[in-house]
């Protein structure tokens, strides 16, 4: 079953933002239609198209929308079929390692010299654990073929 496509009104190509947001999701939508993918996620797929395709309010919104339903594919690709965009576990983790891996650093530091001041040297630390736990990651996710050949930018 072939996902639907989306339907480009003339406003889109007024508003460079809603541009690039229909653009991304159009090249997430490609690249899902060289997989094989089952009929129930293409059904789910094809409702937020159609959401799309008859939205009828302002570019604001629309634009609202269009990243809602993006969100939501990705989401319910990377929960049934464990699809990734690339980057996304190292986005990820980047967060993840400053707050579990930089801030106890962090304390451990201002705790040992005596001033609270280091705390901050423990947050670049866990960035760097993160992006390196996060990039080995993604790297596993393409040798295993769940890397979608895209990179989704927020």
């Amino acid at each position: 079953m072939e996902i639907n496509g989306l339907i480009e009104s003339p406003e889109i190509e007024q508003n460079s933002k809603l541009k690039a947001a229909y653009s991304q999701l159009k090249n997430l939508l490609s690249e899902l239609r060289k997989r094989e993918i089952p009929t129930a996620i293409v059904n789910a797929i094809d409702q937020e198209i159609d959401k799309l395709n008859g939205f009828s309010g302002s570019d604001k919104e629309l634009l609202k929308q269009v990243r809602n339903s993006q969100s939501l594919i990705l989401s319910l690709i990377k929960k049934e079929l464990g699809l990734v965009p690339k980057g996304h576990f190292q986005t990820m983790w980047m967060a993840l390692g400053m707050a579990t891996f930089g801030i106890p650093f962090g304390v451990v530091f201002g705790l040992t010299l005596g001033n609270m001041a280091f705390f901050a040297i423990g947050i670049p630390i866990g960035l760097s654990i993160g992006l390196a736990i996060g990039s080995g990651m993604d790297k596993k996710a393409q040798e295993e073929g769940r890397q979608l050949e895209i990179e989704i930018k927020a």
